[in-house]
C-alpha cells in the first residue's frame, strides 16, 4: 500500500511542481515581476526577488516533501468527476501555504534539520526565511486571481473564503502548540480534546482545504464540502500523530532530529497519553525534561524511554487508525465508485501506516 502511494504520490509531483513554477519561476525575469506584481511606479530588480525569494523557496523545495496536500486536491477532483487541467494551479496553493508555514514554523521552535538538510533560515537568515514564508503565504492566493475567466464569481469568492478560513486556522493551532511549550497556558493538564483541536487545525487544516476546493471548484454543494473537509481533516490529523511517534521512533527516510519535540517540549498525544497513565515519579520526570527545552541526547533518550514504557506508541497509532476509518465510513457512499475512491481510502490508510 505504501509503494502504491508513494508512486502515486511521485506521479504528481511534476504538475505540482509546474503549477509552483508558474507563480514563482527557479529564474526571475522582468516579465515574470510585471506578470504577478504589475507595472512598477519605478523601477524592478530581478535580483532582488531572485535572491532573496526564488532562491531560497526553490533550495526548499528541491530538498524533497511529499507534495501530499496538494496530490490529494487532485485526487479528491478526480473522485468527483472534475477536470484536472482546470484546477491544476491551485496544487499550488495548498503547496505554498504548507511551505511557507513550516519554513516559519522551524525558526519558531529554533530547529535546526529539515529534510535532512539546515533550515532555511539557518542557510539564509532569519530575515530572508521570514520574508519568503511570508511570500509563499500571500503568493498562494494569486490562482484564485490569475484564474478568473475559467469560474464564475461565486465559486471564486467561496474559495477565496474558504481558504482565508482555514489558514486563520492554522495559526490558532500554532498559538496553542506554541503556548503549551512555551509555559505561555497549563500545558500539564491539556486533555487528548484539546490537543486534538490544536492538531486539527495546525495540521488537519489544509488537508481539509484540499477537500474543501476540490468541492467548491467543481461547484458541490455546503454539506458535501463539509463531510468531505471532515474526512480530509483526519487524514491530516493522522499525519501529525505518525509524525510526533517517528520523531521519537525514527524510521530511515527521517529528515528531522530524533527527539526535536522532546527538545521543544511539545505536548504530543504521546506525552498526554504517557502522563495520564506513568506513575507519579516517572510522570514528574517527563514533565522535568520537557521543561528544560534540552538537546542533550540522554536526557532525550530517558524522556522517549519514559514514553515507550507506557505504550503510547501503540496508542497513538490505535488512535490514529480508529480516528481515520470512522471518518472513512462516514464519507464512503458520497464518493462515486472507481480507481479514485479506492485510491482515497488507501490514501488514508497510508497516513496512518507510514514509515516516511
Amino acid at each position: 500500500m505504501e509503494s502504491e502511494i508513494m508512486e502515486f504520490l511521485k506521479g504528481k509531483k511534476k504538475t505540482i511542481d509546474e503549477a509552483i513554477a508558474k507563480y514563482l519561476p527557479k529564474n526571475v525575469d522582468e516579465k515574470y515581476i510585471k506578470w504577478l506584481l504589475g507595472k512598477p511606479s519605478y523601477e524592478y530588480t530581478t535580483k532582488t526577488i531572485q535572491e532573496a525569494l526564488s532562491k531560497p523557496i526553490w533550495e526548499f523545495l528541491t530538498r524533497g516533501g511529499k507534495r501530499w496536500r496538494p496530490a490529494l486536491f487532485l485526487l479528491f477532483n478526480e473522485a468527483l468527476g472534475g477536470d484536472a487541467a482546470k484546477v491544476k494551479d491551485f496544487t499550488a496553493t495548498l503547496e505554498l501555504l504548507h511551505e511557507g508555514s513550516i519554513m516559519i514554523d522551524d525558526i519558531e521552535d529554533s530547529s535546526d534539520l529539515r529534510r535532512g538538510k539546515p533550515c532555511t533560515h539557518k542557510i539564509f537568515g532569519e530575515d530572508i526565511a521570514i520574508n519568503a514564508g511570508n511570500f509563499m503565504y500571500f503568493l498562494a492566493f494569486f490562482p484564485l486571481i490569475k484564474n478568473r475567466d475559467k469560474f464564475n464569481e461565486k465559486t471564486l469568492l467561496r474559495a477565496w473564503q474558504t481558504t482565508l478560513e482555514e489558514i486563520t486556522r492554522i495559526h490558532y493551532g500554532q498559538a496553542s502548540d506554541i503556548a503549551w511549550h512555551k509555559g505561555l497556558a497549563d500545558a500539564d493538564s491539556i486533555n487528548e480534546r484539546e490537543y486534538m483541536q490544536m492538531c486539527a487545525y495546525k495540521t488537519g487544516v489544509l488537508a481539509r482545504l484540499a477537500a474543501r476546493l476540490a468541492v467548491i471548484l467543481n461547484d458541490g454543494s455546503e454539506e458535501l464540502e463539509e463531510k468531505l473537509g471532515g474526512f480530509s481533516e483526519s487524514i491530516g490529523v493522522a499525519f501529525q500523530i505518525q509524525d510526533d511517534i517517528m520523531n521519537i521512533a525514527p524510521t530511515k527516510g527521517w529528515g528531522k532530529e530524533t527527539g526535536d519535540d522532546i527538545n521543544e517540549g511539545k505536548r504530543t498525544l504521546l506525552v498526554i497519553h504517557t502522563l495520564k497513565k506513568a506513575d507519579k515519579k516517572d510522570a514528574q520526570r517527563l514533565l522535568l525534561i520537557l521543561e528544560m527545552h534540552t538537546k542533550d541526547r540522554k536526557l532525550i533518550g530517558e524522556a522517549i524511554n519514559i514514553i515507550k514504557k507506557y505504550g503510547a506508541v501503540e496508542y497513538s497509532k490505535k488512535f490514529a487508525r480508529n480516528m481515520v476509518r470512522k471518518a472513512w465510513k462516514e464519507v464512503e457512499e458520497l464518493i462515486p465508485g472507481g480507481e479514485a475512491k479506492k485510491k482515497l481510502e488507501a490514501f488514508a490508510m497510508f497516513a496512518i501506516e507510514r514509515e516516511i
